[in-house]
């Protein structure tokens, strides 16, 4: 059903808003191992939604069981796009669909060029619509954007970049594909003071423009201040334990991750 809805003074249109991405009772393990235990949580279009918590408790794994890596193992619960159950998609289906993960350690591929990688997916994705001189136009301008040397959409993706540069190209493949619902896994790790500006810039320009929801995961605040969460949570153990606001960051820097919650 199309629905027409008004965010930020402007009006949208699309297929109901509400409830974009539903996670219920999610349990999950590797190797054996539960790290997902009773994970529940519904991000709606439009929204931001920050994860935070400590080392080990199942963030970087939520981010891939959204995306469906099957050497996770899902015992129980359920996963949501858009009212579609997609437990048993597999990742290029989900990706088809609008879900994109920036990952917290971006792969490198030989022999594959930034330009040709891209270029390929958007026109996988576009069809018969892809245009090859606004591919071009909107790539470069991108690139500058985000303070990247233009050479390296011309060099194999991510071989021989930096932490940060990788990271600046996860962002550089999220402008091109377009997804309705991003997933940012530490993208902040590796970046120094004017990349974590640039990129956490950048990522909530796109957030505004096209009115898609996020889900954050890091550690800090400082990118908390560039990219403005609706909503924060606090993750232990597997389980969202708490939600609030900025606020909550507040709570956590004086409590720490033993205390709060208690």
């Amino acid at each position: 059903m199309l629905t027409f809805y008004s965010k930020n003074g402007k009006i949208y249109i699309g297929v109901d808003f509400m409830h974009s991405l539903i996670i219920k009772n999610l349990k999950v393990s590797i190797n054996e191992k539960i790290i997902l235990d009773g994970f529940n949580l519904t991000i709606n279009s439009g929204e931001t939604h920050a994860i935070m918590g400590p080392n080990g408790t199942g963030k970087s794994t939520l981010s891939k069981v959204i995306m469906g890596d099957s050497n996770y193992k899902v015992l129980d619960g359920e996963i949501y796009f858009d009212d579609i159950l997609i437990n048993d998609m597999s990742v290029d289906e989900r990706a088809r669909l609008g879900i994109f993960l920036a990952f917290q350690t971006p792969p490198s591929i030989d022999g594959v060029t930034n330009a040709d990688f891209l270029r390929t997916a958007c026109s996988i994705k576009d069809g018969k619509q892809f245009n090859l001189m606004k591919f071009i136009k909107e790539i470069n301008t991108t690139v500058e954007s985000l303070n990247m040397d233009k050479e390296m959409i011309h060099r194999n993706v991510n071989k021989g970049f930096s932490g940060g540069e990788r990271k600046k190209n996860e962002i550089l493949e999220m402008y091109m594909l377009k997804p309705n619902t991003v997933i940012l896994d530490e993208i902040d790790s590796g970046l120094d003071i004017d990349s974590l500006k640039t990129v956490g810039n950048q990522v909530q320009e796109y957030k505004d423009k096209e009115n898609c929801s996020i889900l954050l995961i890091t550690h800090y605040q400082r990118l908390l201040d560039y990219i403005k969460p609706d909503f924060v949570h606090i993750m232990k153990n597997g389980k969202i334990i708490k939600t609030g606001g900025l606020e909550l960051v507040k709570e956590l820097e004086l409590s720490g991750y033993e205390n709060i919650g208690k």
